[in-house]
């Protein structure tokens, strides 16, 4: 259950990122707002996962998932330019956190 509550957090981190991104400085209240549920839900699952996780694994499969899912986001929206480089790149991410569910 840990695992599940932690990837949904990670989900989460790339919502608030994003959110925080388009809130034009907190100057928006409609991506300002969803920032701040986003950020409040993930940072509360990720606590809950680490009740059970590893302080180290859980944080790094966290941030993994949600970086990978920001730059994702931005490159399919237009945001940011994609290369192959960058997918690879954001591949090896998703294979480390794979290597770091499959060690514990």
């Amino acid at each position: 259950m840990a695992w599940i509550v932690l990837v949904i957090s990670g989900i989460l981190e790339a919502v608030w990122a994003t959110a925080l991104g388009k809130s034009d400085g907190f100057s928006r209240p409609v991506p300002t707002t969803v920032f701040a549920v986003a950020l409040v839900a993930s940072m509360g699952g990720l606590a809950v996962a680490m009740r059970t996780l590893p302080i180290g694994t859980a944080y790094a499969v966290w941030v993994g998932i949600g970086a990978t899912l920001t730059v994702a986001y931005a490159m399919i929206t237009g945001d940011e330019t994609a290369s192959w480089i960058k997918v690879a790149l954001l591949m090896g991410i998703v294979g480390c956190v794979v290597g770091l569910k499959l060690l514990h």
